[in-house]
């Protein structure tokens, strides 16, 4: 079975960002980012959190060694004063340092900081497989997602912003939090930790510590609060690049033929000129922090250096105290400034998170309702009024009723955009009816599995999908069961065979993208002989054979005619001499079957059919004059 055709809708797509003028002429809000978008920046913090909540346990284990390592590192300090302490009372006393006292201390304050060492060493170990299995659940979450969204949505979205969604977000979200979260765990307990000790020391040296943080958080919130917006924006317009990109090169040939390469190029420009205009803003912004929390953190140092030089000059503390409450001043500013510099990482990583949750959020397809407690065996498929609409203001099936009898073959033709496509997609529920319903061996398909209505279906498109693999996978995703010989016979029957082994691996040669191993007529060759693997039930071929040549579509028309024996077949043809066997043709335009009947009834009526033949057949007079 080969993915199904993408619609065309009379609605374009609209940009995640804005369209190439508004970029052009700076129209847009700003950096391109709707006003809401901010607002879900706390929520999409907050659900993060959750997701690494689930793994509680670890959690709690590496925060409990957070704790321990930062209280073993905070009280270095004042150990390492005590040292101080008794070479200066060792140097008042005559020179009588007591080294066994002075070598006991600091070999206490070396295993101190060992042991801080290895449990920080184990946090970071146990936090990176919180991290990449809380990615992995992330993908899984994702993955499934994608299987659930309806049609349309895909449709609605390019697909290079989507993969950048997938890959690109969910490896920044991975990276920020590995960077950020166990150093702003570590330095807020380090705050805490140190501002303790520092009331322990001198309250009235704590007191003048405390002056810098409010002054601290005044500033990484102003800068934070401007910053939020341009990682969303650039985050953003990484997607609307991968999107053109991805365009650029699967349309790569068109783009040479119509020779458009300069107008792709400027708006690569454009795009890459706005990612790298709130790129750089972001991480200026979010960078700016850092330097700014240093410069307020180095006056707090010199105010603290003052107030405790008078205060030893005055005999009010020990010179190792002030040394301590030095050490611990420098402990208490870095871990500010270290938290202000993984504030820009952790911004870009809660931006990536809510495009990935925004994807999560998506409406999805109905749920499956059905039951499978009968099969599909006759392939009897009614059409009851059915209605449908891409968009709601401009109907496009309306009222269709028709029945396809079991074994018999129904062809729908009718100029472009009459809704031929749309029909079959319905049937295979790639869109769900607006009204009316579809019966199918007395059951309404909206009751059914979607998964057990689509095995019991074969869909052979115009547009061709073979995935990279062998010729040999290719026909087998048909049944993933089948044994070579099926594989083989199938190939046969669809005249596969013969242009399989003109090539240098035959069934073992690999397909890959557009590399020319076969032409587009085998491609589509090789998705028939997939559905002819498949054996269902119900046959959907649209333009099956439009890219075949005259030879092989006679060939091609004899195995379709055994194919479609005791089964229920819908043959979409814009060439008429393709379908004239048909038991019954359906005319459509406009959305509506307006004519009913065989080949020769419809000719005989002289009616839509018949222009539509004439015009096939008989050559046009031109007028010159």
């Amino acid at each position: 079975m080969t993915a199904p055709k993408t619609p065309s809708k009379e609605t374009e797509t609209p940009s995640p960002v804005g369209n190439v003028s508004e970029l052009r002429t700076g129209r847009m809000n700003t950096v391109g980012v709707p006003a809401e978008k901010s607002k879900n920046f706390a929520q999409s913090a907050k659900r993060l959190t959750r997701l690494i909540s689930d793994e509680s346990v670890l959690v709690i284990l590496i925060f409990v060694m957070a704790v321990a390592s930062v209280a073993l590192v905070v009280s270095g300090p004042r150990i390492l004063g005590h040292a101080t302490d008794i070479v200066f009372q060792g140097l008042l006393n005559e020179n009588r340092i007591d080294f066994v006292r002075l070598h006991r201390t600091l070999a206490f304050a070396i295993g101190v900081y060992t042991v801080s060492y290895l449990l920080a060493y184990g946090q970071a170990f146990l936090l990176a497989g919180v991290v990449q299995r809380t990615m992995f659940k992330l993908r899984q979450d994702i993955e499934a997602k994608i299987h659930r969204l309806p049609l349309s949505y895909i449709d609605r979205h390019s697909r290079g912003d989507l993969l950048s969604r997938v890959t690109n977000d969910i490896d920044n979200i991975s990276q920020s939090l590995q960077q950020s979260l166990s150093q702003l765990v570590t330095s807020m307990l380090t705050i805490f930790g140190v501002l303790l000790m520092m009331f322990v020391v001198s309250p009235i040296l704590a007191l003048v510590a405390l002056t810098v943080i409010p002054l601290t958080l005044l500033t990484m919130g102003q800068i934070a609060q401007r910053s939020r917006a341009k990682f969303i924006s650039q985050w953003q317009y990484t997607g609307q690049l991968n999107g053109l990109v991805e365009e650029a090169f699967t349309g790569h040939a068109i783009v040479k033929v119509f020779g458009r390469q300069q107008e792709v190029e400027e708006r690569f420009t454009t795009i890459n000129d706005a990612l790298f205009e709130t790129a750089n803003s972001a991480q200026f912004m979010s960078g700016s922090i850092q330097p700014a929390t240093m410069f307020i953190g180095n006056l707090n140092y010199v105010a603290i250096a003052v107030i405790g030089g008078l205060r030893v000059a005055s005999g009010a503390m020990s010179l190792g105290d002030v040394q301590a409450f030095i050490q611990y001043s420098r402990q208490f500013t870095h871990p500010m400034t270290q938290a202000a510099s993984m504030m820009n990482v952790l911004q870009s990583g809660v931006a990536s998170a809510e495009r990935v949750f925004e994807l999560l959020d998506a409406e999805e397809q109905t749920t499956e309702s059905g039951t499978t407690d009968s099969a599909i065996t006759q392939g009897r498929i009614e059409f009851e009024h059915a209605s449908f609409s891409y968009d709601p203001q401009r109907p496009l099936i309306t009222d269709v009723s028709f029945v396809a009898e079991p074994g018999t073959t129904v062809a729908i033709v009718g100029p472009t955009g009459a809704g031929k496509t749309t029909l079959v997609n319905l049937v295979m529920r790639f869109y769900e009816l607006d009204e009316g319903r579809i019966v199918l061996d007395g059951r309404n398909i909206a009751e059914m599995p979607r998964s057990e209505l689509r095995s019991k279906i074969g869909m052979v498109l115009q547009d061709t999908w073979l995935f990279n693999g062998t010729i040999r996978e290719n026909i087998a995703y048909g049944n993933p069961d089948a044994t070579d010989e099926q594989i083989r016979a199938a190939a046969k029957a669809t005249f596969v065979d013969r242009f399989v082994h003109s090539l240098p691996d035959g069934y073992d040669t690999i397909l890959s993208g557009d590399d020319g191993a076969v032409s587009a007529g085998e491609k589509q060759l090789l998705t028939i002989a997939r559905a002819f693997l498949a054996d269902p039930a119900i046959l959907i071929l649209d333009e099956a054979t439009s890219s075949v040549d005259t030879r092989t579509e006679v060939l091609i028309q004899k195995a379709m005619g055994a194919l479609r024996q005791k089964r229920t077949s819908f043959v979409i043809a814009h060439r008429l001499s393709t379908i004239q066997d048909a038991n019954i043709i359906l005319v459509m335009e406009n959305g509506a079957i307006v004519e009913t009947g065989s080949h020769v009834e419809l000719l005989a009526a002289r009616g839509a059919y018949d222009r539509l033949y004439q015009s096939q057949f008989t050559a046009p007079v031109i007028d010159l004059v």
